[in-house]
């Protein structure tokens, strides 16, 4: 049983409603979109097979409670089920970062499932898979990352479409560099919603461009 890895390092979770905590990451390899702002290109080819049993041991080794499967796209992997619902019946609190394109309905219920849905700019809002949403439930979380109005207006037709603020927590990210938070934070509050405005906060730790943190 492997996955083939790009990288597994422990940081400060930069995004989501778990922002600042302690988290450990493995970030898995392959992706089956090519988004304009993506910022983990790295993670498109390359990596390594990692049996899942000393995978368990190097998120072990770093001693977190949170641990992340991300990507790249983690649901690609055959084995990502599995490895997640095992680091839950090891006792630790999982989230997954997917791209949205995926079904995640047949996921252990433990796993608290962070759904990416991609907006215009991205070029791939053609491959979401909208049933997603009839399966979010508690822990789930709905991100968007915008980079300019057109993207804010269609995340908020999403939004009211799906009442998704009436069922998770909806984040609204600027795409690092390419959207003011600033200006953002003006739309959110002129259109009055409840969404949560989200920082990448890693990048305002170190480095953008850093890799393994």
């Amino acid at each position: 049983m492997v996955m083939r890895v790009t990288e597994v390092f422990s940081s400060i979770q930069g995004e989501s409603t778990h922002a600042g905590r302690p988290c450990t990451f493995v970030r898995t390899t392959g992706c089956n979109q090519r988004c304009t702002w993506c910022d983990t290109a790295y993670a498109y080819s390359g990596g390594t097979e990692e049996p899942l049993d000393r995978l368990y041991s190097q998120v072990a080794a770093f001693g977190n409670r949170l641990v992340e499967l991300t990507g790249g796209e983690p649901l690609l992997q055959p084995e990502a089920p599995r490895f997640l619902a095992e680091l839950c019946d090891l006792g630790y609190e999982v989230l997954l970062e997917t791209g949205g394109s995926l079904p995640i309905a047949h996921l252990d219920p433990r796993v608290r499932r962070i759904l990416d849905l991609k907006a215009p700019s991205s070029g791939m809002t053609g491959n979401i898979c909208w049933e997603n949403l009839d399966h979010l439930r508690d822990g789930d979380e709905v991100k968007f990352i915008l980079t300019d109005r057109e993207d804010f207006d269609w995340a908020a037709k999403i939004v009211a479409l799906y009442h998704l603020t009436e069922r998770v927590p909806v984040l609204f990210s600027p795409a690092f560099g390419m959207l003011e938070p600033s200006l953002l934070a003006e739309w959110i509050l002129e259109g009055g919603l409840p969404v949560r405005l989200q920082l990448q906060l890693h990048k305002h730790i170190w480095s953008p461009a850093a890799r393994g943190v």
